[in-house]
C-alpha cells in the first residue's frame, strides 16, 4: 500500500511540475512579480502533496535578508520554499544536476563557485539579490547532517554576510542574517526518533532517488521551522562570531523542537559568551540525541 501511496504522489508531481516549469521560466525572463510567488505557491502544493505537515515559529523577515539554517537533506528546500519565497545560495555543481538543477534554476538560486578567484563575483552577486529584496538562505554548515544533531557552522560560509546593501542615513547598510532552525519531529503523528529520521535525512553517500522512493514510502511527517531574531555583522562584532552566533541558536531552536523543551530566547553576545554558548549547546544535543 505504501508504494502504491508513493508511486501516485510521484505521478501528479511530475504532471503538476511539467505543466508550471515553462510558466516560471516565462515569469523569470519578463521579470515579473510571479517569478518570486510561484515557487513559493508550487512547494505549498508539493508539501502537502507529500505529507509534510509544517509547524512555523517565529517571523520570517521582510525583503533582504540572509537566512543561515541548519540542512538536513533535499526536504529542506520544499519546506522552505513553502514557509516563504526564498531563494538559495548553492554550490556551482548543482547548477548540472539533471532534473534537479533546472528546479533550482527556476528557484532563481544563486551558484557559487569556491575558488578564491569567484569570492568577490559571488559576494556581489548575493548583494545584488539583496538588494532586490531577495531572502537568500545559506547552508553554512556546508553539508546535510542525519537530522539528530547541528554541524559546526563554517564561518567562510558566511562570507555574504560582509557585503553592504548601500548607505543608510550616511552609513553602509550590514546585511540582515536570520537564524533559522529545521527539525524533523514526527512521522504518522509519533515521535520520529534518531532511527526513524534518516528516512527523511538525505547525508552521507545516500543516493537521492531510492531516498526520496522510501520517504514517500514512510508516510506523513510533522516538521518544525522557527524563524529567530535577525542580527547583523556589526552587533556580533565579527564574521567567526556571526557563525557561533547562528550555530548556538539554531542548535538550540533544533534541540527545543525534538526534545519539546522551550529554549530561552537567544540575544545577540560577546564572542566569549558565543563560544560558551557553542560549547553548552552541542552538549545538550549529544545528551538528547
Amino acid at each position: 500500500m505504501s508504494s502504491v501511496r508513493a508511486f501516485g504522489i510521484l505521478v501528479v508531481f511530475a504532471g503538476v511540475t511539467i505543466v508550471l516549469l515553462p510558466l516560471q521560466w516565462v515569469a523569470i525572463k519578463l521579470g515579473i512579480p510571479l517569478r518570486r510567488s510561484l515557487p513559493h505557491r508550487y512547494h505549498r502544493f508539493v508539501c502537502a502533496l507529500f505529507g509534510i505537515r509544517i509547524e512555523l515559529r517565529g517571523k520570517p523577515a521582510s525583503g533582504g535578508v540572509l537566512m543561515v539554517a541548519n540542512h538536513t537533506g533535499w526536504l529542506d528546500i520544499p519546506i522552505f520554499s513553502a514557509v516563504w519565497p526564498v531563494s538559495f545560495v548553492s554550490k556551482a555543481e548543482v547548477n548540472n544536476w539533471p532534473f534537479f538543477g533546472t528546479l533550482a534554476r527556476l528557484q532563481r538560486s544563486v551558484f557559487v563557485r569556491r575558488e578564491r578567484s569567484q569570492t568577490i563575483a559571488n559576494r556581489e552577486t548575493i548583494r545584488q539579490r539583496l538588494v532586490q529584496g531577495d531572502a537568500l538562505v545559506i547552508f553554512p554548515e556546508g553539508t546535510s547532517s542525519d537530522g539528530n544533531r547541528v554541524l559546526p557552522f563554517r564561518s567562510a560560509l558566511l562570507s555574504a554576510a560582509e557585503v553592504t546593501l548601500g548607505p543608510g542615513d550616511g552609513e553602509p547598510v550590514c546585511v540582515p542574517v536570520q537564524p533559522v532552525s529545521v527539525a524533523y519531529t514526527r512521522v504518522h503523528g509519533i515521535p520520529m526518533g534518531r532511527e526513524n529520521r534518516p528516512f527523511f535525512a538525505w547525508y552521507g553517500d545516500m543516493e537521492l532517488v531510492p531516498h526520496l522512493w522510501e520517504a514517500l514510502k514512510a508516510g506523513p511527517i510533522d516538521v518544525v521551522v522557527e524563524f529567530h531574531p535577525v542580527t547583523t555583522l556589526d552587533k556580533v562584532r565579527g564574521r567567526k562570531n556571526l557563525a557561533a552566533y547562528c550555530e548556538a541558536v539554531v542548535r538550540r531552536g533544533v534541540l527545543s523542537a525534538l526534545t519539546g523543551r522551550q529554549a530561552s530566547p537567544a540575544g545577540t553576545a560577546t564572542g566569549d559568551q558565543l563560544a560558551a554558548a557553542v560549547a553548552g549547546s552541542e552538549a545538550e544535543a549529544e545528551k538528547a540525541a
